[in-house]
This record gives C-alpha cells, structure tokens and sequence, in this order.
C-alpha cells in the first residue's frame, strides 16, 4: 500500500514542543519499518524540519537515500525564508500529484 506523510508543523501533536520534537525525531527513526512508505510531505511548519540545520536532517536524508521522495512546499520555504538540507523544493502541482497517488495518506 503506498503511503504518504503529511507534515504540517515541526513537531508531533500539539502539546509540549520539546516533546513533540523528541517524539517526531523517534518516528523518523522507526519509520522506514513501514517498508511502503513513498513519500513525505512538507508543508507549513513543517518545512522547518527538511531546512538546513533541522535536528532531523540526518533521519530525512536516510529516508531519502532509502528511495522514500521528500516534497517541502516551495511557497512555504520562501515564507520562512528557508532552503532544504534535504530534498527538493516542490510545487502544489508535485504535492497534490502525491498525495491523489497515494492509497493512505498519515497527517502529523
């Protein structure tokens, strides 16, 4: 089943942001045991964990060496003034493209 991740801030859940942090970092870690994970998808906050010096670039490139696509929103790079450490800067066109595609979409 191909799946995609959606993420919209950069921390998991809405409570404690050390802990969400942690909690995100974890998941990345775990992740690829999935074995059917396509894609992760970037935006918003979220953008924030492919930028240069993200605490999780080292689990993103990983998972993109490993085959698994990174699409960050380039209109939310631009708003936060950000460049990927990772991955490629995408348009809505490639993100809606990925997600339509996919049979399970995971929002974070």
């Amino acid at each position: 089943m191909k799946t995609v991740v959606l993420f919209n801030q950069d921390r998991w859940g809405h409570g404690d942001a050390d802990l969400g942090a942690r909690i995100l970092k974890t998941f990345l870690q775990k992740v690829r045991a999935l074995g059917e994970l396509e894609a992760l998808v970037f935006v918003n906050g979220g953008v924030k964990l492919v930028a240069q010096g993200s605490p999780v670039l080292g689990e993103l490139e990983l998972l993109h060496e490993n085959g698994v696509e990174l699409l960050p929103c380039g209109t939310c790079l631009t708003h936060y003034g950000l460049e990927p450490g990772v991955g490629a800067v995408s348009s809505m066109d490639e993100i809606l493209t990925e997600l339509a595609a996919a049979e399970k979409v995971v929002t974070l």
